[in-house]
């Protein structure tokens, strides 16, 4: 059987545009004016990366991006929440503009959580709310379960926390890590950018913004920003216990054609919430909810936030 070549929606969504910034709407133009407070932070001797938007006083939201992301993964999200909330968004240590580590582990993470969230100023008004995206879920998880009241809800959203039947046919990692490649021109870095797990994207603008802010100049060229050997240095406890132990109230959040949380996935994960939380499934999504479904991921959290928690 012939082999189909990849399809570059998938595989490479931003190499034809060669470098080049495709049109954006003004609802993305102006929430990407809306500059975050930069900020540097230091948890564990890393330095972290941290953006904030709003008034501080204000109800605290703190946003957690997922895997080899980046705080910028919330600017055209976060303005829009920033009228009713003082937000706050790190990359964490290993991503981003932040340090790596020697060693990474989801106490840390935790910390970092804790450490940004309190020099942002989300507790002045009360306890905040943390919304994770994939990975971010479980730093987040790990700081939900330490000590009741100090959050006042933890948004859960596209984990990849897995059924029993689906975990049982996933491949282990074999634990190689192999070193980024430099890129000698941005135009062939932003080429080779896409997304993890691949899926289409009908938001290029958002797209190029996050693979601009995903790359760092370096001796011969271009190359990523996140430590990839940070998963071979990085152990996750039982997942489901995760989710079980946290002492705060959960919500789910889901892409409606996500490959990574699947329907039998997200029924499992809702099995392990308390009775009664909050599930949101937004249409047309794939797992990066923020980048496929913007606008109506900000309905969501608007909606969420204004009646949950009680």
């Amino acid at each position: 059987m012939t082999e189909l070549p990849p399809d570059p929606n998938l595989s490479a969504p931003l190499r034809h545009l060669q470098g080049e910034p495709p049109p954006a709407p003004s609802w993305f133009r102006d929430a990407v004016a809306a500059a975050p407070e930069i900020g540097r932070i230091a948890v564990k001797g890393a330095r972290l990366e941290t953006f904030a938007w709003g008034e501080r006083g204000r109800p605290g939201l703190m946003l957690l991006h997922g895997n080899g992301a980046h705080a910028g993964w919330w600017r055209f999200i976060a303005p829009y929440l920033a009228a009713d909330y003082r937000v706050a968004a790190l990359s964490w240590s290993g991503m981003g503009g932040s340090d790596w580590r020697e060693a990474y582990d989801l106490d840390t993470f935790a910390d970092e959580i804790g450490a940004v969230a309190g020099e942002a100023g989300l507790f002045e008004a009360g306890a905040p709310v943390m919304v994770g995206h994939s990975f971010g879920c479980f730093p987040m998880l790990t700081e939900a379960g330490r000590e009741s009241g100090r959050w006042r809800g933890a948004v859960i959203v596209d984990p990849p926390i897995f059924s029993p039947e689906r975990r049982t046919g996933r491949r282990r990692e074999d634990g190689r890590v192999a070193p980024h490649r430099v890129y000698p021109t941005l135009e062939e870095a932003l080429a080779r950018f896409r997304f993890a797990p691949m899926q289409p994207c009908d938001t290029l603008y958002i797209a190029d913004l996050i693979a601009r802010e995903s790359l760092r100049e370096v001796e011969g060229g271009w190359s990523w920003r996140f430590d990839p050997s940070l998963w071979a240095r990085l152990a996750l406890p039982d997942r489901a216990a995760m989710v079980r132990g946290a002492r705060c109230p959960l919500a789910l959040v889901t892409g409606a054609r996500s490959d990574l949380m699947r329907p039998a996935d997200a029924a499992y994960v809702q099995s392990l919430l308390p009775p009664g939380s909050p599930r949101i499934d937004l249409p047309e999504a794939y797992h990066h909810v923020m980048v496929d479904q913007p606008l109506a991921f900000v309905a969501a959290l608007r909606a969420l936030l204004a009646v949950w928690p009680h």
